[in-house]
């Protein structure tokens, strides 16, 4: 006789990479997730793994036009510039995991368009104490698979997200924009449009 997994209760969605807000579900939601007390002991006894999506908007040939970047406000008001970001849950492909995120953060219609096997352009390493690496997260160390998303439908940003702003790629990789963007964000957008040969 078969045995199927049964499918994970309705659960909050997890917060990202930096994000204001470091809830978690309440026990007797999915077993496969950590509540507020096991997260934070995780987090301070071994990396996190994250996916990190830089949404994109493409012409007819594939090139780059767009970057959508995320604006948010932080509990103390302050505007900060952001992408799609956020942990791997236990069991969890990477291709499901960003798909589950760009949803989050994005909408339902955004439609990103992600191959069977997705590839990081980049693995940022988030560390607690600054100067280690360009980027930092003051809760923890994290690893994060950073890839470039095309999307194709509506955007509406959803949760802690107050708009997606759709950038040329040479305001993307602007000092302007780069001083906006949290955890040294900027340094990760760069590294997109290099890795897609638009960095000027």
């Amino acid at each position: 006789m078969a045995v199927r997994t049964p499918d994970p209760d309705p659960e909050p969605e997890d917060s990202g990479l930096g994000s204001f807000d470091g809830a978690a579900p309440a026990s007797g939601a999915n077993p496969g997730w950590l509540t507020d007390v096991e997260l934070e002991e995780a987090r301070r006894r071994m990396p996190m793994l994250y996916v990190e999506a830089i949404p994109v908007r493409t012409d007819g040939s594939g090139v780059v036009t767009e970057i959508g970047i995320l604006l948010r406000s932080t509990p103390l008001g302050e505007m900060t510039r952001t992408i799609v970001s956020g942990r791997v849950r236990f069991g969890e492909t990477i291709r499901d995991a960003l798909f589950r995120h760009v949803e989050n953060d994005l909408g339902p219609m955004a439609f990103p368009l992600l191959p069977p096997q997705p590839l990081p352009f980049t693995v940022a390493e988030y560390f607690p104490i600054p100067g280690v690496s360009a980027y930092h997260d003051d809760r923890q160390h994290a690893v994060s698979l950073a890839f470039v998303v095309p999307v194709t439908g509506t955007c509406e940003p959803r949760q802690d997200a107050l708009e997606v702003t759709w950038f040329t790629p040479e305001e993307a990789g602007s000092d302007a924009v780069a001083a906006e963007m949290e955890g040294g964000r900027g340094t990760l957008i760069r590294q997109a449009l290099a890795n897609l040969g638009l960095l000027r």
